[in-house]
């Protein structure tokens, strides 16, 4: 049995749903990556990747092509995000984590812009080519909205939280409804996290020493 077989195989049954291994790790380290980037830890990034790499070999098998390509856009933000972290090591807190604040209203317009066009865009070639996914606009919603979050993320932004918050809320039905419990199941978590990391980053970008509205007016 090769690895890819083994993590896709099943670990055990809960309330009547088959939990995946590769479902299960991948989330689990997810979980962890989401409470790292709530402690504003470089090691957020590692996680996350690490993650991608396990949900990409689970969603692959799956016919959920958005699902699976939104792990390597994953694998690719992570990669850039740490590389932002590092380089912006200047503009990290007194505790030594990286500090936070508020997006431009120039930048939320790019953020919200791009998710709108981005959804659209993939909606639409899903569409076109029913092979590529069963569930054409929610799967492009979560690849979409999820590179917009890291890319919210990597900056910095506190509107990171909102957009995971949006993500969550198609990503736990799309789960249940395509066999990956495991993931709805922890997608609920992720909800607690994301709110609890939202006032965290929300009270923290009060003294990260930028204005939540700079450049508002630019």
């Amino acid at each position: 049995m090769s690895a890819i077989d083994w993590l896709n195989g099943e670990a055990f049954t809960a309330f009547g749903q088959h939990i995946k291994w590769s479902d299960m790790i991948g989330n689990t380290i997810g979980l962890i990556a989401l409470a790292l980037g709530w402690r504003r830890s470089i090691w957020t990034w590692p996680a996350q990747f690490l993650s991608g790499v396990i949900l990409f070999a689970a969603f692959a098998t799956s016919h959920l092509t958005g699902s699976a390509g939104k792990q390597v856009v994953v694998m690719a933000v992570a990669a850039w995000g740490y590389w932002q972290w590092t380089r912006r090591g200047r503009q990290q807190a007194q505790d030594g984590s990286i500090a936070v604040r508020f997006a431009t209203w120039r930048e939320r317009a790019y953020l919200i812009g791009g998710a709108v066009l981005g959804t659209a865009a993939v909606g639409g070639l899903f569409t076109l080519y029913p092979s590529l996914s069963w569930d054409p606009w929610p799967d492009a919603y979560i690849f979409v909205g999820t590179l917009v979050a890291m890319i919210a993320q990597a900056r910095g932004m506190v509107e990171f939280w909102f957009a995971w918050l949006l993500v969550d809320l198609v990503g736990v039905p799309l789960n249940f409804a395509n066999g990956f419990a495991f993931s709805g199941f922890v997608y609920v978590l992720y909800g607690a996290l994301v709110l609890w990391g939202l006032r965290d980053w929300w009270l923290r970008s009060r003294t990260s020493g930028r204005p939540a509205l700079e450049g508002a007016a630019a």
